[in-house]
C-alpha cells in the first residue's frame, strides 16, 4: 500500500530524469555553460547592487503652505563697489516692504584685491556720536532744515542722513553738512572708493511673488514709490560686477545644486540693472533613515539693462532706472515631492529567480539546437564518405 502510495507521488514529479548511461557531454556543452554562468554572475551582481541602491520617486502635489515664511541664504561679492554705498531692500505683492536691511546682513570690506578687510553687521561712514570735549555736552547738532527725529537732534552725519530721508531729500553734498566734516566723512569716502564689498547673510520674506534688490543709496517710500538716493553715488560711476557664491531658497539641502550658484557676471560699460527673475517650486525630500525635508529649488532667467541712454545729439542722459542686481522671485502653487525608495527583498529574490531560469533556459535551447546541427552534420558527412 505504501509503495503504491508512493509511486503515485512520483507522477507528479516534473523534472524526471534519466540514466547516466544516456547522457552526452559535449564541448559546446560545456562552453554554453560556462558563458551562462558568467552571464548569470553578472546580472546577479547587477540585481543586488540595484536591491542596496536607493532610488528618488518624484510626485506633484498642490503646495497648501503658502501662508509659511520662506527663508533666503545668500553670499554675493561686489569686488568694485564698495560697502557703505550699497543697501538691501525687500518688497511684496501683499504690499510688505523691508528696507535697509541689516539686522541679518553682514558687510565685508574688500581690498582692490579681493582680501577682506574688515567685517560687520552695519557698516557706516559716520560715529556713534560727537566727543562731548569737542562740541558740548548740550550740543545739539541742527538737521539741514529736513525732519528731526524724535530726540530733536541730528548730532551724526548718519542722523542728518536719516533726516533727509525721511524729508525725501536727496543727501547730495556732505562737505557742506557740519557733524559730516566733524566725522571726516568725505575722506572716508575717498578712503574706501577702490573697495569692495561681500554681502552674506539670511532674509526671512513671506512665500508670496516679490523681490530683494542690492542697490546703491539709501531706500525711502514716496509717494507709494520706492525710491533711493543715488545722486552723489554716479559721478564716479557704478560697476555692478559681481559674484553670487550662493543663493537658495529654503532650508539647505546636500547635494543639491542651486543655478546660482558660482555665478559669476562683469560689468560692461555703461550703468546696469542686472535683473534675476526666480521661479520657486516647493521641495519635500522624504529620506529612508531620517526626518521629512520642506525646502525649495528654483529655475531662473537672467536679463541685463544698460540704464544710460543718448538723446537725438548723442548726449549720455541720467538713468532711466535704478542700477543695481534685482532678484523677482515668484511661487509656484505646486509642490515637488522627493521619496527615497529601495527596492524588497521580494522583489530582489523574484529578479534573481527571474534571472537564473531565463538564463537556463535560454542556454538549454541554444545548447539543444547546436547539439542538433551537430548530429546532422555528423550524419550527412558519414553518408558522403559511405557513398
Amino acid at each position: 500500500m505504501a509503495k503504491t502510495t508512493l509511486s503515485r507521488f512520483k507522477n507528479f514529479d516534473a523534472y524526471a530524469k534519466t540514466l547516466d548511461d544516456f547522457r552526452v557531454k559535449t564541448s559546446t556543452g560545456a562552453a554554453v555553460t560556462l558563458v551562462s554562468a558568467f552571464i548569470i554572475l553578472t546580472l546577479l551582481l547587477g540585481e543586488f547592487f540595484d536591491y542596496r541602491s536607493i532610488h528618488l520617486e518624484s510626485s506633484l502635489v498642490v503646495d497648501s503652505g503658502r501662508k509659511e515664511k520662506m527663508s533666503i541664504d545668500f553670499d554675493i561679492t561686489f569686488p568694485k563697489i564698495p560697502c557703505y554705498i550699497l543697501t538691501l531692500d525687500v518688497m511684496d505683492v501683499a504690499g510688505e516692504h523691508q528696507s535697509d536691511i541689516t539686522h541679518s546682513v553682514y558687510k565685508v570690506q574688500l581690498s582692490p584685491d579681493g582680501t577682506e578687510i574688515k567685517r560687520e553687521k552695519s557698516p557706516n561712514l559716520g560715529n556713534t556720536g560727537p566727543d562731548p570735549e569737542e562740541v558740548g555736552e548740550n550740543y545739539c547738532g541742527d538737521c539741514g532744515g529736513a525732519e528731526r527725529p524724535e530726540s530733536g537732534c541730528c548730532n551724526t552725519c548718519e542722523d542728518v542722513r536719516q533726516a533727509y530721508v525721511r524729508s525725501g531729500w536727496s543727501f547730495n553734498h556732505p562737505e557742506g553738512i557740519e557733524q559730516c566734516v566733524r566725522e571726516g566723512y568725505m575722506e572716508k569716502m575717498k578712503e574706501q572708493a577702490k573697495q569692495g564689498c561681500r554681502m552674506h547673510g539670511q532674509l526671512t520674506v513671506n512665500k508670496v511673488a516679490g523681490n530683494f534688490h542690492i542697490a546703491p543709496g539709501r531706500s525711502f517710500q514716496r509717494s507709494n514709490m520706492h525710491v533711493h538716493d543715488i545722486q552723489q553715488y554716479l559721478e564716479n560711476g557704478l560697476d555692478f560686477s559681481h559674484h553670487i557664491k550662493h543663493l537658495s531658497f529654503g532650508k539647505l539641502v546636500p547635494n543639491v545644486h542651486n543655478p546660482l550658484d558660482d555665478q559669476i557676471v562683469n560689468n560692461a560699460e555703461g550703468l546696469y540693472m542686472f535683473q534675476y527673475y526666480i521661479k520657486v517650486v516647493g521641495t519635500t525630500y522624504h529620506y529612508l533613515n531620517k526626518l521629512p525635508v520642506k525646502t525649495n529649488q528654483y529655475s531662473v532667467t537672467q536679463f541685463n539693462r544698460n540704464l544710460h541712454f543718448k538723446d537725438a545729439l548723442g548726449q549720455v542722459r541720467q538713468p532711466n532706472g535704478l542700477p543695481g542686481v534685482f532678484f523677482n522671485f515668484d511661487i509656484s502653487p505646486m509642490m515637488v515631492v522627493q521619496k527615497e525608495e529601495r527596492k524588497s527583498f521580494t522583489s530582489f529574490l523574484t529578479g534573481v529567480c527571474a534571472i537564473v531560469g531565463g538564463i537556463f533556459t535560454v542556454a538549454s535551447i541554444i545548447d539543444g539546437a547546436i547539439w542538433r546541427a551537430e548530429r546532422t552534420l555528423k550524419r550527412k558527412m558519414e553518408l558522403g564518405k559511405a557513398l
